[in-house]
């Protein structure tokens, strides 16, 4: 996975994930660390397996990796995340010379990956259901404190 090498090697990439697991570092619950991202990733990827849709699996670890790398601009500025990642995803995939043509579908993706409409496409829904069921809802210790609504928490009554 050679585009998945670079960004790991990317100076943006590395400084946006250590500010952000640095604004992190006190939260209690659902960080979004580089172990998240690879949770996602790595579910995203299972899951396309399971169920036989034919993805591309770098393109899957890139979008995962990024998903949530909008967060600094969510926290300093009140942006939706979802957008604002979409900004610093592509100026990264940019940066480690990621095909343009495939650059779009990334960001669609993580752009899309709040929508709680869904739009049916694989790459969103992927990403939208391994973001969520990344997390142990029912098993964390923060769950008292948590400001998801008890609908939206990942529960094994949700498990597909």
């Amino acid at each position: 996975m050679e585009y998945v090498a670079r960004l790991l090697k990317d100076k943006k990439f590395l400084d946006s994930l250590k500010e952000l697991e640095e604004r992190e570092a006190d939260r209690e619950y659902c960080r979004h660390d580089f172990a998240h991202f690879m949770d996602v990733a790595r579910l995203g990827w299972l899951y396309a397996l399971e169920e036989g849709i034919a993805l591309d699996k770098e393109q899957l670890y890139l979008m995962a990796l990024l998903h949530d790398i909008g967060r600094i601009e969510e926290y300093e500025h009140g942006i939706s995340h979802a957008e604002a990642g979409k900004k610093l995803a592509g100026e990264i995939l940019l940066h480690i010379e990621y095909p343009k043509e495939k650059i779009s579908e990334i960001l669609s993706a993580i752009g899309e990956h709040r929508d709680s409409s869904g739009n049916g496409e694989a790459l969103p829904e992927i990403l939208k259901r391994a973001d969520k069921e990344s997390r142990p809802c029912f098993y964390c210790k923060a769950n008292a404190a948590c400001k998801w609504s008890i609908e939206k928490r990942n529960t094994p009554e949700g498990w597909q």
